[in-house]
């Protein structure tokens, strides 16, 4: 099939803007438990935030942004990590007219200088010390940016403070004249050049997106549903699930550390989570590395075989036998219900997103009793473009289009996507802008995939170069592997990492420059690289390059293990191109077994 459509349900008014819920929700349900946060810290007691809390907190943190004089219109930076400020500042900003700009909490100064110098940020608010250093340190390249706000010296606080003089009916009037077609945010994803891209989302996109996925996905977006969220709001995934819980006045908390993951899950017992492929496979390889440690890895395996049969049962006509109906009800005692406890043990729904899942896992979680939804999107997509739904679920598949949303595959496989959901354009880049988007309206994704006869959605490869690590992490892989290749020593450097948990790369030493090494280290002069792969004097060197690289990216993106390979590129093994460019697959292939070895265990 080369393309399937699935009407809107809902139809986004051309005066409706994402505040709208939180004041729809504040005068309906204004007692409703809208979020949960800690009292103080990350150590205080849960504290319930009522719908008109939530409402009042956001018109009082606007005011603020009033008056310290950011205007509609104006971009507004968020560095922070994923914590109840990083919302109630987004829908503030909002309220004051203005426009998100997220920045990951992990990202170097060379990024965030860039997205705030590129979006022209008046104001940001960071997080930590170590944030604000950060912005100090790149000040002098920002001559828009007149504020910094930090969030643990109590910037809320000092921006409600200061805006006690403004007039709260000044937040309404920006708050209604807020047009559907205006922009809510720049999210800047990595570009093949290095440079990240400014992506340009409308309310009407995020909202539209929002409104037709609620609707379709009950069991996830409902009155009395809760979610922990752990994954960075900078993520405009986790950013959309922000929305659909104040859209559907459902109740979420926040977990800014990952290292507490278990403790708050197991504390606030979420009715659904998102997350991505990476944390899943942690959940399984904790599950079997400890029954292994217990002396019941064979007990486990059992129950792994069990899970995944009854799942694949489930989507045959008969459905599961009742001998496996009665071996799942003994597993279910021994093994599932401990796995569903460590997820707070109401956890019955997931999404997943951000990177392929895999048949596998999706099997066995949903065997356990946990059914995770996986989905597909981009950030130019607001994000979500298609979803594995309730009663139209195949493992293995993103799923079908959501409503409002068409999926075309192009001629060449390439993924296309139409809908209210497409972004507007690349901030300041008609260039990026008319290469993404057709005249007609069609997002070229990048990506390549088929539609079934029913319109399951299968991702079969990547045309584009970004990396997508297993943690959802996009990767652009010429910024570190320009950096790598300028360390005179060394002649070329692949990045890896695609679905990986971590990113790697592979490199080869300039042969015209190793005599010169090898006589200054008193190696033979015949000694070849062959030899030296494991020589720590080498390898130091090659470090000092990675080191020098991952200085320019985010700690996610940064390379984390590299390998020296034995021989360089060339164009006679079909490495190289004509004009010397490196063919990814190529050496892929060749060297898939080093690759492999990089990532086991």
């Amino acid at each position: 099939m080369r393309e399937f459509s699935v009407p809107p349900i809902v139809t986004v008014g051309d005066a409706a803007n994402l505040t709208d819920p939180v004041w729809d929700n504040a005068e309906v349900a204004p007692d409703a438990v809208q979020f949960v946060r800690r009292a103080e810290g990350t150590t205080g007691a849960w504290v319930d935030v009522t719908c008109r809390q939530f409402r009042d907190e956001v018109v009082a943190v606007a005011r603020g942004l009033v008056a310290a004089g950011v205007s509609p219109g104006d971009r507004v930076g968020l560095m922070s990590r994923t914590r109840y400020e990083w919302t109630l500042l987004d829908y503030a900003i909002w309220a004051a007219g203005a426009i998100t700009v997220p920045i990951y909490e992990t990202s170097s100064a060379e990024q965030a200088a860039w997205i705030l110098s590129d979006s022209g940020a008046v104001a940001v608010v960071v997080e930590s010390t170590a944030h604000a250093t950060l912005v100090a340190g790149v000040r002098d390249r920002l001559p828009e940016l007149r504020e910094v706000w930090q969030i643990e010296l109590g910037a809320v606080d000092e921006l409600v403070a200061a805006g006690a003089a403004v007039d709260p009916a000044d937040v309404e009037v920006r708050r209604s004249t807020l047009k559907a077609d205006d922009v809510a945010t720049i999210i800047y994803t990595s570009g093949t050049t290095g440079r990240p891209k400014g992506c340009v989302l409308t309310h009407r996109n995020i909202y539209a997106d929002i409104t037709n996925a609620v609707p379709v996905l009950p069991n996830l977006f409902r009155q009395g549903a809760s979610t922990l969220l752990f994954l960075p709001l900078a993520h405009a995934f986790a950013r959309l699930i922000q929305v659909g819980v104040v859209q559907a006045r459902a109740t979420m908390a926040h977990c800014s550390d990952t290292k507490n993951l278990v403790g708050e899950l197991q504390e606030f017992k979420p009715t659904f989570v998102l997350s991505v492929p990476r944390v899943f496979e942690k959940v399984y390889n904790g599950a079997r590395q400890k029954a292994e440690a217990d002396g019941k890895g064979r007990i486990f395996d059992r129950a792994e075989k069990v899970a995944i049969a009854y799942s694949e049962a489930l989507e045959t006509p008969d459905g599961p036998s009742v001998g496996l109906r009665a071996q799942r009800a003994v597993f279910d005692k021994l093994v599932y219900g401990k796995l569903r406890a460590a997820m707070g043990g109401r956890c019955r729904d997931a999404i997943s997103g951000g990177a392929p899942l895999g048949s596998r896992l999706g099997h066995f979680f949903r065997g356990i009793g946990v059914t995770i939804c996986e989905g597909y999107g981009l950030t130019e997509t607001a994000p979500a473009a298609a979803a594995n739904l309730p009663g139209h679920t195949r493992i293995g598949t993103v799923g079908r289009p959501l409503p409002g949303v068409t999926i075309r595959i192009d001629d060449d496989g390439e993924i296309l996507i139409a809908g209210e959901i497409i972004f507007s354009g690349y901030w300041h880049n008609e260039t990026a802008t008319a290469e993404a988007l057709s005249a007609d309206g069609w997002f070229r994704t990048g990506d390549l995939g088929q539609l079934d006869e029913d319109g399951f959605l299968s991702i079969t490869g990547r045309k584009k170069e970004i990396i997508v690590t297993a943690g959802g992490k996009n990767v652009a892989p010429a910024v570190l592997e320009d950096q790598v290749r300028a360390h005179p020593l060394i002649s070329q450097c692949l990045v890896v990492g695609d679905r990986q948990p971590f990113i790697a790369a592979l490199v080869t030493i300039d042969e015209e420059a190793l005599p010169k090494w090898l006589a200054a280290n008193g190696r033979p002069a015949d000694t070849t690289v062959a030899d030296l792969r494991g020589d720590e004097t080498l390898r130091a060197e090659v470090q000092t390059a990675i080191d020098q690289a991952n200085q320019s990216v985010s700690k996610a993106e940064a390379i984390k293990v590299f390998r020296i390979l034995p021989q360089d590129f060339t164009e006679a093994t079909g490495e190289l191109t004509p004009s010397l460019k490196v063919k990814r697959q190529v050496v892929h292939k060749t060297y898939a077994a080093e690759i492999a070895d990089i990532y086991r265990g």
